[in-house]
């Protein structure tokens, strides 16, 4: 069973108010993955703690950002150019000494694309990515993926009602989308399935894991970088 990850926690002032860090750091660190949550829930979701628990074994350094409306305890999250802008406050303070990948789950991963350019990021990673409200696959989101303008990765459950990998069509070669086999958009699997919890964890890992080792120049990248073991989180 792998060790309990490392967890910082800190906050940091925004033009809309104090974010929250919770920063998993690595030894060695070839690259930083930043990723923001999304509207219905906290840093502390499902995938993203996943993420920041088993990476930081592999060398990437997490940092998971509590965007200010979610800090101050508002239920409802803040419009898109707030969030953008929190979010760029956030990246502008990190002073990072590794490549930067961005990313998040549902409206973090809308953030994350929107700004993925302008960020510096070698990589956008898109977690649940709301490609339309449910049922109403005419009100698509696409652009925002069409135009990240890095290389990216959207991975999708394959019971996902805000659309599943199929609906991701007209992509350029840079973004590729990978299924989630029986998971819905919170990466749970339906009850009575022959997939597990586990199971569905190892495969979001492998898939990121993979992506983040093609992506990041290879200079900076350890070739005997090992895999993580998903363990037991707080």
């Amino acid at each position: 069973m792998a060790a309990q990850a490392v967890l910082e926690r800190s906050l940091v002032p925004t033009r809309h108010g104090p974010a929250r860090l919770l920063r998993s750091p690595a030894e060695r660190a070839w690259t930083t993955l930043v990723l923001g949550h999304g509207a219905g829930g906290g840093a502390q979701a499902r995938d993203l703690g996943w993420l920041a628990h088993d990476l930081p074994a592999a060398g990437i350094q997490v940092i998971r950002v509590e965007q200010p409306w979610r800090v101050a305890g508002r239920k409802v999250a803040a419009r898109a150019a707030v969030l953008d802008e929190g979010w760029f406050d956030v990246l502008a303070q990190l002073e990072l000494a590794t490549p930067l990948v961005v990313g998040g789950r549902s409206a973090g991963a809308r953030v994350a694309c929107r700004t993925a350019v302008s960020a510096g990021a070698l990589g956008c990673l898109a977690l649940a990515f709301p490609l339309h409200p449910p049922w109403r696959p005419e009100q698509s989101r696409l652009p925002e993926l069409q135009a990240t303008g890095v290389p990216t990765l959207v991975v999708q459950g394959d019971r996902d009602p805000f659309g599943v990998a199929a609906d991701f069509t007209e992509l350029p070669d840079s973004c590729r989308v990978a299924a989630v086999i029986d998971a819905d958009h919170e990466f749970a699997v339906r009850r009575g399935s022959p997939r597990t919890s586990a199971l569905t964890r190892a495969d979001l890992i492998s898939c990121v894991l993979g992506w983040l080792r093609e992506i990041i120049p290879a200079a900076t990248t350890p070739a005997n970088a090992p895999a993580p073991s998903p363990g037991r989180m707080a």
